[in-house]
């Protein structure tokens, strides 16, 4: 490695070590929780989530308010329209300039999100795979999600046991590796031993019981109903949404649209979004659980006095 090449590790190395992290399942607390610590420490916060990204999709993914990001500026929001496509790479790339401006400033920095995957890409980084081939993209695109999984599991077992079987995007970017290459899409993952960076005091994973959670989620997909997230989707439909094979299948988009076209009843279409929101939830804590060391957080017995204290101290 070149001398230009190890200070450019050695300054990503201190960056992913001075940083706090706050993750965990959806409507767990993780933004509130980050905007007190963030008021009371002088921190920037970088959102570390896939659909917040995207322009107009406000409503159901729950990102930060106009008052919200105004009192603690917030990065990763807002960035691509949504015909656009937008990867992990290209995320890790914006994120961690955001990190870098911060730090320039004189500023702390809160990692805060529930994108697994791309906490897992700004820490270990996002592999040397080949480059997308259209014609072989376009034609696994075609395919029903569960024929996708089922070529998977056949040519790479290993990877299928990781990835969610009705993510499509990613099983998507496995096959495409595979055909092309003929090798298994986890042997182009990176530096592993990365993870040692991040300290686990500081990456913090929220944590509710069960009931709590479900409870948490029922009431939020309530009041999103309430603040015009029908609305909002049809707003996105009419700017190109089905177009976008990743934004398209977020959850409660998704369902949405279902409605919207004549498929499902609107009591129908909320129940499913809940349940979809909960089994994605479930997920989301066994990930966190097991990919990446932690500290966790209980959410029902934790003071955020006592966190920020505990925050100081690390």
């Amino acid at each position: 490695m070149s001398g230009a090449m190890e200070n450019q590790a050695s300054h990503l190395d201190s960056l992913l070590r001075s940083a706090f992290w706050i993750a965990g399942p959806t409507a767990s607390g993780k933004s509130q929780l980050a905007l007190e610590l963030a008021e009371r420490m002088g921190c920037e916060i970088i959102s570390v989530d896939s659909m917040q990204v995207y322009r107009g999709m406000d409503v159901g993914t729950a990102k930060p308010s106009v008052d919200e990001r105004s009192r603690i500026p917030h990065h990763m929001l807002d960035l691509a329209e949504i015909h656009e496509s937008y990867d992990v790479a290209k995320f890790r790339r914006q994120a961690l300039l955001e990190a870098e401006k911060v730090q320039q400033r004189g500023r702390r920095i809160i990692f805060c999100g529930g994108t697994g995957f791309y906490f897992q890409a700004l820490i270990h980084g996002v592999g040397n795979g080949p480059p997308s081939d259209p014609n072989i993209r376009n034609a696994l695109e075609i395919l029903p999600v569960e024929d996708l999984f089922s070529e998977l599991k056949e040519k790479d077992p290993l990877t299928a046991k990781s990835i969610d079987p009705h993510n499509r995007r990613r099983l998507v970017r496995a096959l495409e590796v595979v055909r092309i290459t003929g090798a298994s899409f986890t042997s182009f993952k990176t530096d592993w031993k990365r993870s040692e960076l991040v300290d686990a005091s500081r990456f913090w994973v929220l944590e509710h019981s069960s009931s709590s959670l479900r409870n948490r989620i029922d009431e939020r997909v309530e009041v999103m109903m309430k603040s015009g997230w029908i609305q909002e989707t049809q707003r996105l439909i009419d700017s190109g949404l089905k177009g976008n094979s990743t934004a398209s299948q977020a959850i409660g988009y998704r369902q949405i649209i279902e409605h919207l076209e004549g498929k499902t009843s609107r009591d129908t279409m909320i129940q499913w979004i809940k349940t979809k929101t909960w089994q994605f939830a479930k997920r989301q804590r066994t990930w966190f659980r097991h990919q990446i060391k932690n500290r966790p957080v209980n959410m029902e017995a934790d003071r955020p006095e006592n966190l920020l204290n505990e925050l100081l101290e690390t």
